[in-house]
């Protein structure tokens, strides 16, 4: 839970603002304020600083943009608002934000004099806001009811939805004309159905002030709902931008610079620590990688001379330890492998008992590999000594080829241990 300081400037901030302390759940952690805004700035103690502007001089309004942000969404937007703009639109900053239920995106302008001339006002009592929100979007949106803040002269609405404005001296049944919601009845018709709902936020004097106007509307809606604000309307306001209600004016060119430096600054500590620690490791690893290197070394020059002994007359630098001493091996007559001949002739001579009518004509072994030539009266039997001798699953054979010479088949059979 965040705490906040929201700043109402108003129309005159040279003059006096408005000033409060409210968290992000609706939550407020101090009483509204008036004062200077030098008298604001002793207030800040670290918090984020939510600057809620003249609606007056903002331009607030909802476009469908397909764009989903960045750039391309800044250089669209002046032309999206080309048309509601009196001025060059080169002189206006303009900002928006994510896109509502209905799929529409609120957007503001404002003049960027006028904007520079708020920033500068902050910045030279030190003040740095976090955001810079127009005084409409303080007054929360209900959907499917309209809503009003009368606060003096200053009246804001919205309808629940994507209309939101605010009038300079105007009455709460001018607002809903504005926005569309009353039409022309006739007095004497008696059949015409009130329709809306409106809530309706002004302290005593302004619930006085307006009270026919409020029978008029009585009379226009469904519901008229009027909610005294006892404390000014700053408190609603604030609990409603501090909970991220709002156009943040603060993009593009007026966004918050990165500082690095101060996000990195307390982590400095453990910065040192973690590059000590890799720094200690690397170190290590290099300690174990040179031992090894001379234990590898030392094994090498024992082996060397220890094969020297073995075969004096052999001075070439032995590269590859393991293939040397299997060709030791090798001339002294043992065989790196295990011995499969007479296991390979074994399963050969139970399938020739097998099938009677079949007959070794010749039979030959090489590294690990007997080849037979067998003579049959037919093909079927040289594929049942195939069947047999792969039986047991020790070894696989292969016809390798199948000739017919007069009344015999002439085939020749490769044996060869399973998985060789």
């Amino acid at each position: 839970m965040a705490e906040f300081l929201v700043v109402r400037l108003g129309r005159d901030p040279l003059s006096s603002v408005e000033w409060i302390v409210v968290d992000d759940d609706g939550t407020r952690h101090s009483a509204a304020h008036r004062g200077s805004l030098q008298e604001a700035s002793q207030a800040v103690q670290g918090r984020p600083v939510i600057v809620l502007v003249s609606s007056t001089e903002v331009l607030t309004t909802a476009v469908d943009l397909p764009l989903r942000g960045g750039a391309k969404l800044y250089s669209t937007l002046p032309f999206a608002l080309e048309e509601q703009i009196a001025v060059d639109i080169e002189t206006m900053h303009f900002a928006a934000g994510d896109k509502r239920e209905s799929g529409l995106r609120p957007v503001a302008a404002v003049s960027r004099d006028v904007l520079d001339a708020w920033l500068e006002l902050l910045a030279d009592t030190g003040i740095q806001p976090w955001k810079l929100v127009p005084e409409d979007y303080g007054l929360a949106r209900i959907p499917g009811t309209m809503s009003i803040l009368v606060d003096g002269d200053d009246l804001l609405f919205n309808d629940g939805g994507d209309v939101e404005f605010s009038l300079d001296g105007a009455k709460p049944s001018d607002a809903l004309v504005v926005a569309g919601k009353l039409t022309d009845r006739e007095d004497d018709d008696p059949m015409a159905d009130p329709k809306g709902h409106l809530i309706v936020y002004c302290d005593a004097a302004d619930e006085e002030r307006f009270e026919h106007d409020w029978i008029a509307l009585r009379h226009e809606l469904h519901s008229v709902d009027i909610n005294l604000q006892p404390d000014g309307a700053l408190p609603r306001m604030a609990v409603t931008v501090a909970s991220g209600h709002g156009v943040n004016l603060l993009q593009g060119r007026y966004g918050p610079k990165a500082d690095y430096g101060s996000w990195l600054r307390p982590w400095r500590t453990a910065a040192a620590l973690l590059l000590t620690l890799v720094l200690i490791g690397f170190a290590g690893k290099g300690v174990d990688y040179y031992r090894l290197t001379q234990e590898e070394a030392d094994l090498r020059a024992q082996f060397s001379q220890e094969f020297q002994q073995i075969r004096p007359g052999d001075t070439r630098e032995v590269v590859d330890p393991v293939a040397a001493v299997n060709s030791i091996k090798r001339s002294l007559g043992g065989g790196t492998a295990q011995p499969v001949f007479l296991d390979s002739l074994r399963e050969l001579a139970a399938a020739m008992r097998a099938t009677e009518d079949a007959s070794v004509e010749s039979l030959s072994y090489r590294a690990g590999v007997i080849d037979i030539r067998v003579s049959s009266s037919d093909v079927e039997t040289v594929g049942e000594i195939q069947k047999l001798i792969g039986a047991s699953g020790q070894f696989v054979a292969s016809i390798q080829s199948t000739d017919r010479v007069a009344d015999r088949i002439n085939s020749r059979i490769q044996i060869r241990e399973t998985g060789s």
